[in-house]
């Protein structure tokens, strides 16, 4: 959702005049607007098309705005601005409690209305955007892998890694406490098609050891299982029983 795109805005409300005249306003800032006149109907529809905000009057007939929030927020964090024609400070509160984003008093001015939407949208773009930066972020331990940046930490020190080396401990480390085998190791930072024997891999393996222990002498988290693979260890993760078998994490490769 960025601001080029045109947004979809619900416009919730009783009152046909508000529906005609603030739809018209958001359209011609263009938005794509959906009206309905009471919240049973706008919920059912929010089911089969979601939008981008909802514009919601607390009071209304058969379904009044609170128990419409209430439902929504069972099954979406939409945003959601209240209408309120009610000058009663416990209504705005209530609202934001049950997890409205924001609330405007009628009468109320269309541009204050339509700044308070476009603020609310640019909200939830940059959370969009957080969200999707953590998500490209692996922790593990006292390691942080930046997967959009190939960019490796270990306490907070920089550990200069090449793009092969970095697609090795981030293979290891999806996993702790989890065999790799060299050739799944392999097939992660060549792919499938390239063959390169083990002796590679343990020299990378090897390599990767040494950067770790350049910022951190104590460094232990790449344990070799002799005759199988590697498995990375961020001190908290249980080793798997079967996988339990004797290991070295710095005399070999």
């Amino acid at each position: 959702m960025t601001d080029s795109q045109t947004h979809s805005i619900v416009l919730v409300d009783d009152d046909r005049n508000i529906l005609t005249s603030v739809s018209m306003a958001l359209e011609a800032e263009g938005f794509a607007v959906r009206t309905y006149g009471d919240g049973d109907e706008a919920l059912r529809r929010l089911d089969e098309n979601p939008a981008d905000l909802v514009v919601l009057d607390i009071k209304m007939p058969r379904l009044d705005g609170m128990e419409t929030l209430a439902r929504l927020r069972k099954t979406s964090q939409i945003p959601v601005i209240f209408l309120t024609s009610k000058d009663d400070e416990v209504d705005e509160l209530l609202g934001l409690r049950m997890g409205a984003d924001d609330y405007i008093k009628k009468p109320f001015s269309q541009r204050l209305l339509i700044e308070r939407i476009r603020a609310l949208l640019r909200r939830e773009v940059a959370r969009g955007q957080q969200q999707k930066a953590e998500e490209n972020v692996m922790r593990r331990g006292e390691m942080i892998l930046d997967m959009d940046r190939h960019f490796c930490t270990w306490k907070g020190l920089e550990v200069p890694l090449t793009v092969t080396e970095f697609l090795l401990i981030k293979t290891l480390a999806q996993r702790p406490g989890h065999v790799k085998t060299r050739n799944q190791l392999m097939d992660a930072a060549y792919g499938e098609h390239i063959y390169v024997d083990d002796r590679t891999i343990d020299s990378h393996v090897k390599r990767v050891r040494k950067k770790f222990k350049s910022v951190d002498d104590d460094f232990a988290g790449i344990e070799t299982l002799y005759g199988v693979g590697y498995r990375y260890r961020d001190g908290t993760t249980e080793i798997p029983e079967n996988e339990a078998q004797p290991l070295d994490a710095d005399t070999t490769a």
